[in-house]
């Protein structure tokens, strides 16, 4: 794959049947292999992986640096016709540039959400795969894990709303926000992950469309819970911390 002049310190290399785009100053020298967990694993570099929608892999990339792989793939009803191809409508529009570069704009604002590292395209007739690769967030633990542990403090659902409110304040839409994709720190230091197919748009009546959905998440993953896990006091904390209440 040939490397290409960067922008700034995004870089993009392109190569038969694809094209990656990446951060110059995280990848030194781009190689469509990174994108690989075999890659990884022959390294002895490979930590984890977890299935489902949206496959990733924990990556040890040097001493001091991690990173996370994720292979795009459907979920829904389509996905038994084909899991991970997509319609190619053009480079700039596949899943994996927009999303890395719309978390590059996010990350230059200083909202807590992941590094883009690199992402690319592989081209298949009238189709396309995707992958993208982030720095590893300092915190794994998914909102639904810290529920299933045990109760959280008011003050944390305060700290969720207020990043949540971060987002919003900047016109973030968040095309799936729910409780797997929101991580929590033991200090009250949250993230929010997983920006496939979000945007920037002018604020509105979408703001409290991303809030439902993010209350159904909640309701959904407490149902077969103890009692108290999730109340309507919890839930109106995090909105006072999102600035709707």
């Amino acid at each position: 794959m040939n490397e290409a002049a960067a922008a700034g310190e995004e870089a993009l290399a392109r190569g038969a049947g694809g094209a990656m785009l990446y951060d110059a100053s995280c990848l030194h020298h781009p190689d469509t292999a990174v994108f690989d967990p075999a890659h990884w694993q022959a390294q002895g570099a490979l930590e984890t992986t977890r299935g489902g929608r949206g496959t990733v892999a924990f990556v040890r990339a040097s001493q001091d640096r991690r990173w996370v792989l994720r292979h795009y793939r459907r979920g829904g009803l389509i996905a038994h016709l084909s899991d991970d191809l997509y319609v190619w409508t053009g480079a700039d529009r596949t899943r994996s540039f927009r999303e890395w570069r719309l978390l590059r704009q996010l990350r230059a604002w200083g909202l807590p959400v992941p590094t883009p590292v690199a992402a690319r395209y592989q081209r298949a007739g009238l189709f396309y795969r995707a992958d993208l690769i982030t720095a590893e967030l300092p915190v794994r633990r998914t909102l639904t894990q810290a529920l299933q542990q045990a109760s959280l403090p008011t003050e944390t659902w305060h700290a969720i709303g207020q990043c949540v409110g971060s987002l919003q304040a900047r016109g973030v839409q968040h095309a799936d926000l729910n409780a797997h994709n929101l991580l929590v720190g033991a200090s009250n230091d949250i993230y929010v992950l997983d920006f496939d197919r979000g945007r920037i748009r002018a604020r509105g009546a979408w703001e409290r469309a991303v809030l439902a959905r993010l209350q159904r998440s909640l309701r959904k993953v407490t149902t077969d819970l103890p009692a108290g896990r999730f109340t309507e006091a919890h839930w109106q904390a995090l909105l006072a911390g999102a600035g709707a209440g």
